[in-house]
């Protein structure tokens, strides 16, 4: 297997996103082509956008980095 095929197929594409308001969690799919710049909390309803810094709501929120963060690539411009 050529690196590329290995390292896609280390990529995660599911995140728990936990809500920094009142600590709901939940479980997402994360697009591999594209940035969350926001996410509605299913428990507070409290609308979270990236940290300083970061790309997006999973790479400041969930368990997991994007996809193409952990690729160590660019994220929608960023990086």
């Amino acid at each position: 297997m050529s690196e590329i095929h290995q390292a896609m197929a280390t990529i995660q594409t599911r995140s728990v996103l936990t809500c920094p308001a009142c600590g709901a969690r939940a479980e997402e799919e994360m697009p591999q082509d594209a940035c969350v710049y926001f996410y509605e909390c299913r428990g507070c309803g409290k609308l979270l956008k990236p940290n300083k810094g970061d790309c997006c709501v999973f790479c400041s929120f969930g368990t997991v980095k994007c996809p193409p963060i952990q690729a160590s690539a660019p994220c929608c411009g960023t990086r």
